[in-house]
């Protein structure tokens, strides 16, 4: 019985191996479908070609002219005339330090000067009558009217008067620069605008205790104002003096035209680069700490340059469809460099002889067969 029913197990595991060996012959692989095909749509050569090579230094704008007033002595500041943002003139009085004792030494320097006065005119009284006198006496000692001795003691007298006389100009003058110099003390305790300008910080109040150097205020020519940007060593030998240079102001929004007036000829040993500054025209919106940024030219570099309309965005990335041998479009993430008017600058994923869509739009021509118009 167990021998039969071997026999049986066989014989199906025959029949099944049968009919699958069967179905197996009698499968056909899928056909495949011919991809869709997109008609007229532009396509274009992508081509080298050459683009400026520019270099860029960024930098901060600074006024041409500017000055942090300082007191030139000690005191207290009575008064801060001004705040920021105040237009202000040339010569205007813009903080007033306490002039108590500098006024006292003015009046103190008055009083010598008048008493100098006095004696000088003292002394040119005495000078007179003594020159007079010796006049006499010459006529008369010519005569031999008077002695000798008495001729002497005249002349003696004439001397002693200009030399009393010479000591009253000598006193005189200096009671006048004394009286100068008290005037010019008095004189510190107003501080004045330099130029005309625009107040941009004021660093003390009223109380304070000025000293010699402690900044109160700054004033900046807001009529002149230059873009000082840093330049590497190595492209130093690209900027040169009276050069135009175009420059970017982020806050304007604008490229303006700059002349470089000026390039400091020590380098920062830190950063090996040099200082350079350039003149820009004048502008109300233009403030000192603003972001900039020049360009200078180095020649022209091979580039690939293709149609900002053939970009596509996929998120953060951005892509063109390219052909393949055989038309077929696929999408290809591309690296992007600066725009240059309607093109822009392809920096990798791209080489010059491939083919591209112009104009893909929102279509998803991925797969898809492409026919140029």
């Amino acid at each position: 019985m167990n021998s039969m029913n071997a026999a049986l197990k066989l014989i199906v595991l025959s029949l099944a191996a049968t009919a699958g060996l069967t179905g197996c012959s009698t499968q056909r692989p899928p056909a495949t479908t011919a991809p869709e095909t997109m008609r007229n749509v532009s396509v274009l050569t992508v081509e080298k070609s050459t683009v400026p090579n520019l270099m860029e230094a960024v930098g901060t704008v600074r006024a041409a002219q500017s000055s942090d007033l300082a007191s030139q002595m000690m005191g207290t500041i009575v008064e801060i005339r001004v705040r920021e943002g105040d237009r202000v003139q040339r010569g205007r009085v813009l903080a007033v330090i306490d002039d108590a004792q500098p006024r006292a030494a003015v009046d103190r320097a008055s009083a010598a000067a008048a008493a100098s006065e006095q004696q000088l005119l003292a002394a040119n009284s005495d000078l007179a009558l003594t020159e007079s006198t010796l006049k006499r006496y010459q006529t008369l000692y010519e005569r031999k009217s008077v002695s000798p001795q008495e001729f002497d003691e005249v002349k003696a007298r004439r001397q002693s008067a200009l030399a009393r006389h010479d000591m009253a100009l000598a006193e005189q003058a200096q009671a006048k620069a004394a009286l100068a110099q008290a005037h010019t003390s008095l004189d510190y305790t107003r501080i004045r605008s330099p130029f005309d300008g625009i107040v941009t910080a004021k660093r003390a109040d009223a109380g304070s205790l000025a000293s010699p150097g402690m900044p109160i205020l700054t004033v900046e020519d807001d009529r002149r104002y230059r873009l000082e940007v840093s330049v590497n060593e190595n492209d130093l030998r690209y900027v040169r003096v009276g050069q135009s240079v175009p420059v970017a102001i982020d806050a304007l929004k604008a490229a303006i035209p700059g002349k470089i007036s000026e390039i400091v000829p020590a380098a920062d040993s830190s950063t090996r680069s040099f200082l350079v500054k350039i003149d820009l025209p004048e502008d109300k919106m233009l403030r000192s700490g603003l972001f900039g940024r020049a360009e200078f030219s180095r020649g022209e570099r091979p580039s690939l340059l293709i149609p900002r309309t053939a970009v596509v965005e996929r998120g953060q990335l951005q892509g063109v469809f390219v052909l393949d041998q055989n038309k077929v479009a696929s999408l290809r993430y591309i690296s992007l460099g600066k725009p240059s008017g309607s093109a822009i600058e392809v920096l990798a994923g791209l080489e010059g002889g491939e083919f591209l869509v112009v104009k893909p739009g929102e279509l998803d021509l991925s797969g898809k067969r492409i026919e140029a118009e």
